[in-house]
């Protein structure tokens, strides 16, 4: 199974410790609105916190994955009603997760099926 099958998975699934089990030792997330770095242990703890709440994601899909890097794109909808579509690059080491980097455009309607 691939990565972004397994990602897909534990995302579908609102799975926060199968996720975390994707991330190297040395992961980080790098967040596209702040500018902040978070490693391993914090973005751990922000995704445990984030588990079966907002936002939902939809439309997931792969749109490129090799041995070293991983790019997924897919739409976000908060609770106060708003919709990202959201860009996700992942570099990849030793089968795992290296470096998380997203970007978001707020959209204003919902998205075809």
């Amino acid at each position: 199974m691939s990565i972004y099958e397994k990602l897909d998975a534990a995302m579908s699934d609102n799975n926060a410790d199968a996720f975390i089990d994707l991330l190297h030792e040395d992961a980080e997330f790098h967040r596209h609105a702040t500018g902040t770095v978070l490693n391993k242990a914090e973005f751990s703890a922000m995704m445990r916190s984030m588990t079966g709440s907002s936002p939902t994601r939809s439309q997931a899909r792969c749109i490129y994955e090799n041995d070293d890097i991983l790019v997924e794109h897919s739409f976000m909808d908060f609770a106060d009603g708003t919709r990202e579509a959201v860009l996700v690059v992942c570099t990849l080491e030793d089968g795992k997760i290296r470096r998380i980097e997203t970007g978001a455009t707020p959209v204003s309607a919902k998205a075809p099926a």
